[in-house]
């Protein structure tokens, strides 16, 4: 790919003065929270006025009702919360939250306990537990990345999450529980990929996307959150992170080298990291990107479940 992008001057201008890696914590080595960077409320975040140039920009014409319908259902209120709750077990509480969000629209459900870690500064999460919900892609719209069909299907999927997380949250009230539900695109209280890592939807990629063993990275993620008595699930190591070691596709395929192609220091953890600074301006200027998953083997159709099943078998036999 010829990489020839020129930012728009008056984004340049609308830089803060402070690196979005240094605020996403690049090369610090003790755990901390994370720092609001974007999709937050723009006077919470240096790079609010940056924000707002995107949503002033606009999205493709098509993804306008689509955002404005999921920004209805994040509105909207949840079911009032039950006086009775059901005698039920945590495995029971388990098994029986995972079918309600399966018939709620959800593609994958996980259970996970909340990690300080994991919630933005200047936010608050009481609840002991995070219900993380996966929302498939068609990798043949995000195969048009950076396009009009890659926004409206993001969009699409980001809805469904708003919906699926929405009705399971109205779901644990009527059961009794308190909940609360988050769907994307703006982002909420804590950081939802860690959560989904360890909720057993997979592992990092490069490319800073959940590889997960059924969808490969083509998942949008919705969550809801609760004291609900729950049982972790278990991280899923399917051997993506070895894999990603050695494939380049994605860095090679970002249209600004955005992808880092050795792992890094990030609050503590080393991981994959993504180049928020040269990312946010393409990301911009085309209202979207995704070219990193457009580019990811893993979401060519039928490959994950293969990949995974083989990678796994290679682990265990060593």
């Amino acid at each position: 790919m010829v990489k020839s992008f020129s930012p728009n001057p008056e984004q340049l201008a609308l830089l803060p003065g402070k690196s979005g890696c240094d605020i996403n914590g690049l090369g610090e080595i003790d755990i901390r929270r994370p720092t609001p960077i974007y999709w937050h409320d723009p006077e919470r975040i240096a790079h609010g006025e940056l924000q707002a140039w995107f949503y002033r920009f606009g999205p493709a014409p098509e993804v306008r009702p689509i955002r404005e319908e999921t920004m209805k259902v994040m509105a909207a209120p949840l079911s009032e919360v039950a006086s009775t709750k059901p005698d039920w077990t945590p495995e029971q509480w388990s098994e029986n939250i995972k079918a309600a969000a399966l018939e709620r629209e959800a593609d994958l459900v996980g259970i996970a306990r909340v990690r300080p870690e994991w919630i933005f500064e200047g936010f608050e999460v009481k609840e002991k537990w995070i219900v993380v919900l996966g929302l498939a892609m068609d990798f043949d719209e995000i195969c048009d990345a950076p396009g009009p069909r890659t926004q409206v299907e993001v969009q699409t999927q980001y809805g469904r999450g708003a919906r699926a997380s929405h009705k399971l949250a109205s779901w644990l009230q009527e059961q009794g529980w308190l909940a609360k539900f988050h769907g994307g695109p703006r982002a909420g209280p804590m950081l939802i990929v860690p959560a989904g890592l360890e909720a057993g939807f997979g592992e990092l990629g490069k490319h800073g996307s959940i590889i997960n063993r059924q969808y490969g990275s083509s998942l949008r993620l919705a969550y809801v959150l609760t004291d609900a008595p729950l049982i972790a699930d278990a991280p899923d190591n399917i051997g993506a992170d070895g894999f990603c070691t050695s494939c380049q596709l994605c860095t090679r395929g970002c249209p600004v080298d955005a992808v880092s192609d050795t792992k890094e220091m990030v609050r503590g953890v080393e991981k994959w990291f993504i180049d928020f600074d040269k990312c946010i301006l393409y990301f911009n200027e085309n209202n979207g990107c995704a070219v990193c998953l457009a580019k990811c083997p893993w979401n060519k159709k039928g490959t994950a479940p293969r990949l995974a099943e083989k990678l796994t078998k290679r682990q265990s036999s060593n």
